[in-house]
C-alpha cells in the first residue's frame, strides 16, 4: 500500500503543506480544494512544485452534489464535472472524487443513481479518468459504504469505483464483511482516520474530532484486515479534520501521519500474519517491564539542595559515574541519576529547561530491538558520548526533547549501574518507598495527540479514554498510557499525560515557565503510605495542605471509620477506591520550576486519583508560590510540616 495524505490534514499555505509532507517522507498527496483555490498560482504551478518535490497528486477532492439530481439540474451537474476533468488533468492526476451527495434536491434510487455514475464514467473514460464514489455518513441518501458500492456495482463502467473511508464506516458502526467482497480493481482509494468515540451528530464528530492512526479509538485493524483480504495496495490516505492539527506544527503532523500508517501497516501485518507491501519490516512492539531509571539534570549551583531533598525522602547515593559529574541514587527499586557534568545533552537540557527530568529509561525484553522499531517509525534517535569502558545505551528523543532509553536485562546493558558507577559504600536510610507507580508529563494541548501515538506505537501499550479535571484556572485534558503493567509494584510503565488549552492552568504554567514539555510530577509507590508520609514529614519534606472540608466530605462518602480518616487527615493523605481496591495518594509541596512527587499506596486500585485531582490542583493553585527554605527543601506558605 502507498501511504498517503491530504493537504487539510495539516495547517499553512498550500506551499508549506506540501513542503513538510514531503519532508515526513510521503509520496502521494491529495489537495483538498479549498487549499487549491487559495493558492495564487495555476494548478500547472501546483503540478511543478508536487513533482520538485517528489510528491504524485492522487487526486484533488473533493467533488460535491453530484447524483440524483433533478432533471433540470443534471445537465449544469455534468457541466461542473467537465470543468473538474479539466483541472485534474492540469494538476496531472487521474482520479474524480465524488462524495455522496447532501443536496435537499438530492433525488434517491439506486438505478437512477448508477445511471448518473454510468454516464459520468463514460465521460471520464473519454479523457483517460476514472470516479470514485465515497459514502459520507451524512449524505443525504446514501451514507452506507454498502449502497455506494451497489451504486458503483450497478453503473458497471471500469473507470468507475468507490471510495472506502474508515471514518464514514466506523463511525457508524457498519459491518466490515461487505468490504472483503469488492473486487480489488473497484477499490480506487481507501482513507484512513481514526477517532475518539463520541455520542454526537456525524457531522460534527468529522469535521473537528477525526485523529490519526492509533490516536483513537476505533478498531482500525479489524477494518485494515477486511481491507487486506481484497488484495488492495494502492494508495491509503490520511484524511483528518481536527482542530488540534490546525492549531499545531504542520511539519510535526505531517511526521505523525506518517507515522501512524507505518504503525497501522505494521500492526495490520501482525494480525493477518504477512507483511503489507510498502511498509518496513520492523520488531513488535515491546512491553515495557519498569522504570530502570529518572534522569535529573541539576546545576552545580543547586546540586546540593536537591540531593538534600532526595536523601529527606529517603534515597541514598550507591554510585559515582566513572568519568561524569553524574551520582546514582538509589531507595528500593527507584533509582535516579543527578547529571550535573558539564559537557553533553543533559548539560544542555538544563540551560533550556532549568533543572528537571531530562531523561527516562526504560527496561524491555530487547532494547536493540526496541531502538530499531523506533527508528523504523521515524522516531529520532540520540547517540551521547562514551567513555572508554562505559555503555552505549540506545535512546531517542522524547517529550520536550528529553530522552527515552533502553535497557535490556538480557544484554551488558543489563549491568549499566555496575559497569558505569563506582559503589559509594554510604549506609541506606529508606522511608519506605519501592517503586516508581507513573510519570505525568505535562505538554501543550496540541501535542497530546502527537505523544500519545509516540508511546503506543513504540511500545506494546494501551490507553484510557481522555479524561476532563478541573483546574481552577481552567480544564485539563489528561490521558493515560500503561505498557506491561501488572500486580507488582513497578512493574511496567504508567504515564499520564496532561495538556490544557487555558493559559492559567497550573499545566499550562507549568509549560510556560519550563520552555517545553516535561515530566512535572513522578508518583513514588509505598507499602504503608501513612509510616512514609510521617517519616518525610519527620525528615523536613514540606507536603501540600490539603483542607479540612475534603475530610468532611471523605467521612460522608467513604467506608472509612473516624479514627482512618483521623490519621489520613493529619499527614494530608488523600483517598480514593475503585471496583478493584483502594488508593492512598500525597503530594510535597511544589519546587521551584513546578516540578513534584506524589506518594501512593496503590491496593488494588487501577486508577490515577482522577476523583482527587480537582482538590490537588485547587490546593497547588493556592500555595502558587513556592518558598525554597535553608536546605534547599520545597517548603509552600500555609505548609503544617
Amino acid at each position: 500500500m502507498i501511504p498517503s495524505i491530504a493537504t487539510v490534514c495539516v495547517s499553512g499555505t498550500l506551499q508549506e503543506k506540501l513542503e513538510a509532507i514531503a519532508a515526513a517522507g510521503f509520496t502521494a498527496v491529495e489537495i483538498f480544494e479549498n487549499d487549491l483555490i487559495a493558492f495564487p498560482g495555476s494548478p500547472a504551478d501546483v503540478r511543478r512544485i508536487c513533482a520538485d518535490l517528489g510528491l504524485t497528486i492522487v487526486t484533488c477532492q473533493p467533488f460535491r452534489d453530484f447524483e440524483g439530481m433533478p432533471d433540470a439540474r443534471r445537465a449544469r451537474t455534468f457541466d461542473r464535472a467537465e470543468r473538474k476533468f479539466d483541472l485534474l488533468q492540469e494538476l496531472g492526476t487521474d482520479l474524480l472524487f465524488v462524495c455522496s451527495s447532501v443536496s435537499p434536491e438530492a433525488l434517491s434510487g439506486i438505478d437512477r443513481l448508477a445511471a448518473d455514475f454510468a454516464e459520468l464514467g463514460e465521460r471520464a473514460a473519454k479523457r483517460g479518468l476514472r470516479v470514485g464514489y465515497e459514502a459520507l455518513a451524512w449524505g443525504r441518501h446514501v451514507y452506507d459504504y454498502r449502497d455506494a458500492w451497489e451504486i458503483v456495482r450497478r453503473a458497471n463502467h471500469p473507470q468507475v469505483g468507490i471510495v472506502l473511508d474508515s471514518f464514514h464506516i466506523m463511525s457508524r458502526g457498519l459491518d466490515l464483511a461487505t468490504i472483503g467482497t469488492i473486487p480489488r480493481d473497484r477499490i480506487f482509494m481507501v482513507q484512513m482516520a481514526d477517532a475518539p468515540l463520541l455520542q454526537m451528530d456525524h457531522l460534527s464528530w468529522s469535521r473537528h474530532w477525526r485523529c490519526l492512526p492509533g490516536q483513537g479509538e476505533f478498531a482500525l485493524p479489524d477494518f485494515m484486515k477486511a481491507l487486506v483480504s481484497t488484495g488492495f495496495d494502492s494508495y491509503l490516505s490520511l484524511e483528518i479534520f481536527n482542530d488540534r492539527f490546525r492549531a499545531g506544527s504542520a511539519r510535526s503532523v505531517a511526521l505523525d501521519g506518517h507515522r501512524s500508517l507505518l504503525w497501522l501497516l505494521d500492526e495490520t501485518a501482525r494480525q493477518v500474519g504477512k507483511p503489507m507491501p510498502g511498509a518496513p519490516a520492523m520488531p513488535p512492539p515491546a512491553p515495557v517491564e519498569a522504570v530502570e531509571f529518572i534522569e535529573f539534570a541539576v546545576v552545580e549551583s543547586e546540586k546540593g539542595g536537591f540531593e538534600r531533598l532526595l536523601r529527606a525522602l529517603g534515597f541514598t547515593r550507591t554510585g559515582s559515574h566513572r568519568s561524569k559529574d553524574v551520582d546514582l541514587w538509589r531507595q528500593g527499586d527507584i533509582r535516579i541519576i543527578l547529571n550535573s557534568d558539564e559537557d553533553g545533552f543533559a548539560h544542555s537540557y538544563q540551560i533550556t529547561h532549568g533543572s528537571s527530568v531530562c531523561a527516562i529509561a526504560l527496561r524491555v525484553p530487547d532494547a536493540r530491538a526496541a531502538t530499531q522499531r523506533a527508528k523504523a517509525l521515524l522516531d529520532v534517535p540520540h547517540a551521547g558520548a562514551v567513555g572508554p569502558g562505559e555503555l552505549d545505551i540506545p535512546a531517542v528523543r522524547g517529550v520536550g526533547g528529553s530522552l527515552v532509553y533502553f535497557l535490556d536485562g538480557g544484554s551488558a546493558l543489563g549491568r549499566w549501574s555496575e559497569v558505569d558507577f563506582v559503589p559509594t559504600g554510604e549506609s541506606e536510610q529508606a522511608a519506605g518507598l519501592i517503586a516508581v507507580d507513573h510519570i505525568s508529563q505535562t505538554m501543550q494541548y496540541e501535542e497530546m495527540l502527537t505523544w500519545l501515538l509516540f508511546y503506543t506505537s513504540l511500545f506494546d501499550a494501551g490507553k484510557t479514554p481522555s479524561q476532563a479535571v478541573i483546574d481552577p484556572g481552567g480544564v485539563v485534558q489528561s490521558q493515560v498510557v500503561e505498557s506491561g503493567v501488572g500486580a507488582a509494584p513497578g512493574s511496567g510503565l504508567r504515564l499520564v499525560l496532561n495538556g490544557s488549552q487555558s493559559h492559567r492552568t497550573m499545566s499550562a504554567r507549568f509549560v510556560t515557565d519550563f520552555f517545553g514539555s516535561g515530566v512535572q510530577h513522578i508518583a513514588l509507590a509505598t507499602k504503608d503510605i501513612r509510616a512514609t508520609v510521617a517519616r518525610l514529614a519527620a525528615n523536613g519534606v514540606a507536603m501540600l495542605p490539603i483542607p479540612e472540608n475534603y475530610y468532611d466530605d471523605l467521612e460522608a462518602r467513604a467506608d472509612l471509620d473516624h479514627a482512618e480518616i483521623a490519621a489520613l487527615k493529619a499527614l494530608d493523605i488523600l483517598y480514593d477506591q475503585d471496583a478493584h481496591g483502594t488508593f492512598r495518594q500525597a503530594y510535597t509541596a511544589t519546587l521551584d520550576g513546578g516540578f513534584f512527587f506524589e506518594i501512593i499506596q496503590r491496593d488494588g486500585y487501577r486508577g490515577y486519583g482522577a476523583a482527587n485531582a480537582g482538590i490537588r490542583l485547587t490546593a497547588q493553585a493556592r500555595l502558587a508560590r513556592p518558598i525554597t527554605v535553608p536546605g534547599g527543601l520545597p517548603h509552600a506558605q500555609g505548609s503544617a510540616t
